[in-house]
């Protein structure tokens, strides 16, 4: 979840020469033949150093379904289309769907206050709750301090190695208020996941319900979401799923989701997301008022343009001025042992999903890239999204 750029630019610039080779992709699991080049860019990833990558792509009404390598290292098992990954910040625009939803319903404003809903919990140091706004928090421009960038707050995991240790979300909070904001609200734009912890309490006190349960019964059952999921606590992954690594190596898909909560923790598969894509983009979840909310970016100076929960970004479709680029909507996530991209072009037309099973939260911590560096994730994009 600590993706902190937009999806384009996740895989954009951290590409090198690929070596020759690579495992075979799970091809019977395609309803027609990939697009063309789809299949080689999957494969590049896995020759570039990632165990395994699944992939989602659909053009109309034609879908593929892709994997190669491998799910799991130590038993060899194979990488398939339907099994699961955590999502990490994907997660976001979960959240901000039911936010507005509520508003949809009248049970809140997006221009409330975060004070009104959680009165003194962003208090102190310079933080004034009252001067934040739910829409604020969801567009990551409220300045409210992120813990979660300092190494020692994932001491217990990355040292200690006690995978299954427990951050409650106020816990997190209080750790964040401990601290000045980056800069006044509304002033400036910072991906911070405080925001999103903050956004869920708001959830919670708005329904009277868990976070997770307001997820489960607005998107996932209505969806039919079967493979997604919120845990909570448990840190272990259930049913199919791919094996998540560092980049020395070490499984970490055993790791607690519980400092996630609602900025990082669901887990889901590419079919589950692409059809919550498609749904959210195609103005199936909200109200039209609130579709345009979401759709509605704010862009700082060296920023990405981010709306609530979402991010409006460009698919480059050839190296020449003559081709021009895809305009697309986009969700992303990064955290310990797998990286993930969901895009939906602008007219709805074309998908891509994509993850592979590698992120190293320890690299990250240090500033230095956090996966193999390949080429196939950008050749998966111009693959899938241009025509």
């Amino acid at each position: 979840m600590r993706v902190r750029t937009g999806a384009t630019a996740l895989w954009v610039g951290i590409c090198a020469a690929a070596v020759a080779g690579a495992l075979p992709s799970a091809a019977a699991a395609e309803r027609v033949p990939a697009p063309a080049g789809l299949r080689a860019a999957v494969e590049r990833t896995i020759a570039d150093g990632f165990p395994g990558a699944v992939a989602y792509a659909r053009q109309g009404g034609r879908e593929t379904r892709l994997a190669a390598g491998l799910a799991d290292r130590a038993s060899g098992e194979r990488a398939r289309p339907d099994q699961r990954f955590r999502i990490a910040s994907n997660t976001k625009s979960f959240v901000s769907t039911v936010l507005l939803q509520l508003e949809g319903e009248g049970r809140l404003s997006l221009d409330d206050s975060v004070e009104r809903w959680l009165p003194g919990v962003v208090r102190g140091n310079g933080n004034d709750g009252s001067a934040v706004t739910v829409r604020e928090l969801l567009n990551h421009t409220s300045g409210v301090y992120d813990p979660t960038e300092e190494p020692e707050f994932f001491a217990p995991y990355l040292e200690r190695h006690a995978w299954g240790y427990v951050y409650t979300p106020r816990e997190v909070v209080a750790r964040a208020v401990r601290h000045a904001p980056y800069f006044a609200p509304g002033t400036g734009w910072r991906y911070s996941n405080t925001n999103y912890l903050l956004a869920g309490l708001v959830i919670e006190a708005v329904t009277r319900h868990s976070a997770p349960s307001e997820i489960q019964h607005r998107i996932l059952d209505p969806l039919g979401l079967r493979n997604t999921s919120f845990p909570v606590t448990d840190p272990d992954i259930h049913g199919p799923h791919l094996h998540g690594y560092d980049l020395t190596g070490r499984d970490v898909t055993r790791f607690s989701p519980s400092y996630d909560w609602t900025a990082g923790a669901m887990i889901s598969t590419v079919d589950d997301l692409a059809r919550f894509h498609r749904a959210l983009f195609g103005g199936g979840l909200l109200p039209p008022a609130q579709q345009r909310e979401l759709l509605t970016t704010v862009q700082f100076p060296g920023t990405v343009a981010y709306g609530l929960g979402v991010q409006r970004g460009e698919v480059a479709c050839g190296p020449g001025p003559g081709t021009p680029p895809v305009p697309v909507w986009a969700t992303d996530g990064g955290g310990p042992g797998f990286t993930s991209v969901a895009l939906s072009t602008a007219d709805g037309e074309r998908q891509l999903v994509l993850a592979v099973n590698v992120y190293d939260l320890g690299a990250d911590l240090k500033g230095e890239p956090p996966f193999p560096r390949s080429e196939g994730l950008v050749q998966a994009q111009t693959a899938a999204l241009c025509g």
